[in-house]
């Protein structure tokens, strides 16, 4: 079991851990993440071996306020300040021209970087605690599941995160992540927060934001997408559904209303994953505005 650091009254502990280079995992209202000051080339590096991922997915720099966001892009474009100024805090990446202070590293050698100000108390208060801006990708090795809880994170890492322990992600799947470089609005990775954009096409090198990789969101067993009970292999797996049951070794009714099911999906995956069935089956959600970012994930998960 990993150590954890509790959390509020030792913030300063962990804020002076990020403030030395060390790296640490903690709460936000999307997942947990593993965290580093985002001015520290040496400490991102930390962050990129612990979880195995590749140099070509950047990661997201949380910042405490958009005045601390503006100091870390070159341009701060009116449809940035609009949109942080509608959803932040809150899981919105706003992806802008990087300020020469953020080490390549962390955008993956792109011009652009990812902010965001998370809407988690104890994340808000590790970023001013420390003074600098947190460079955070998902706590957990790379394509494997997300953590929304630090017994997540303590089962991926054991001791070699410190984790700083701030309840359940109440969002429970990553931030939407939109560009506004260039004067225009492009849906890099969707979320719960929907935003009417013209939507990326999969890029071929430098991701310019995670969670692009066609694999990803993974538990180890192998995970099934499909439409209802007639599309299992057989009755020996488990079995996830919202709308028509089935008969298997182990079945989950999860929340037919999409914000309960984000909120949920990864613990239930983590919890099913440790028990080793054969298959895990998803049944697959509607194909509509407010599902898109869970369909996104659940097709990654079975890629």
């Amino acid at each position: 079991m990993a150590k954890t650091i509790w959390p509020l009254t030792n913030v300063p502990k962990a804020a002076a851990l990020i403030r030395e280079g060390g790296v640490v995992a903690f709460p936000t209202e999307t997942v947990y993440g593993l965290g580093a000051n985002a001015l520290d080339a040496a400490a991102v590096e930390k962050i990129y071996q612990l979880k195995g991922r590749p140099r070509t997915s950047p990661l997201i720099v949380h910042v405490s306020s958009i005045d601390m966001a503006r100091q870390y892009a070159a341009k701060w474009p009116a449809i940035a300040d609009e949109l942080a100024r509608k959803y932040w805090p809150g899981p919105l990446t706003i992806v802008v021209p990087k300020s020469p202070a953020i080490p390549d590293i962390v955008t993956a050698g792109l011009p652009t970087v990812g902010l965001r100000m998370p809407a988690h108390p104890v994340a808000l208060a590790l970023i001013k605690e420390a003074g600098v801006p947190v460079a955070a990708p998902s706590a957990n090795r790379f394509t494997h599941l997300s953590p929304t809880l630090p017994e997540h994170v303590a089962a991926e890492f054991g001791d070699a995160v410190e984790i700083l322990e701030g309840g359940a992600s109440n969002v429970g799947i990553e931030s939407t992540v939109v560009s506004v470089v260039g004067g225009k609005l492009t849906l890099l990775r969707p979320g719960m927060i929907q935003i009417d954009a013209e939507v990326a096409p999969a890029p071929e090198a430098a991701h310019p934001s995670p969670g692009m990789h066609p694999r990803h969101y993974s538990p180890r067993t192998r995970l099934l997408l499909v439409d209802g009970p007639n599309s299992l292999p057989d009755r020996l797996g488990a079995y996830l559904w919202w709308n028509k049951p089935a008969y298997t070794a182990r079945t989950l009714r999860m929340p037919a209303e999409p914000a309960a099911y984000a909120a949920r999906l990864y613990d239930v995956l983590h919890r099913l994953d440790a028990e080793s069935w054969p298959w895990i089956a998803v049944e697959r959600p509607p194909e509509s505005a407010e599902w898109s970012a869970i369909v996104d994930r659940l097709r990654r998960a079975s890629s």
